[in-house]
This record gives structure tokens, sequence and C-alpha cells, in this order.
């Protein structure tokens, strides 16, 4: 399933580390890796468009995790 998310990438120290987009109702998406390395930018805000992994987990498991597929910086 592909969603639409704006917000803030976010770096979340926790176990390992993680990357993270939070909204501004704070949800958080983790980032799955490979993520285009010009949006991997502590306070960056960002849209994009993203399909929701249900077939992996994480360490950090901090929310939904996330594939981006295309992303604009406004």
């Amino acid at each position: 399933m592909n969603i639409q998310i704006t917000g803030t990438v976010e770096y979340i120290d926790i176990g390992t580390g993680a990357w993270a987009i939070v909204t501004d109702t704070d949800e958080q998406y983790e980032i799955w890796q490979p993520a285009p390395e010009e949006i991997l930018q502590e306070g960056l805000k960002v849209s994009v468009t993203a399909k929701i992994r249900d077939d992996v987990m994480t360490m950090a498991a901090i929310g939904d995790i996330i594939e981006i597929e295309d992303f604009q910086i406004p």
C-alpha cells in the first residue's frame, strides 16, 4: 500500500539508530534502508510517497516501516 507523508526527517538515537519521518501530528515512520541520501538530513522537511513494509522488522521498532519510492523537498 502506498501512502503520502509530509513531515520532518529525524535521526532517532535508539538501538543502532534509525532515520524517521515525523509528521505534524507526531506520527513516526521509520525509513527503510537504503534510502535516498538526499533526505537523510536531520530537520529536513519532506513530502514522500512510500510503501509500508509489513514484511520487515527492525531493532528500533519506532513506527511503521516505509520504503521511499519518491520524494520532494519543498
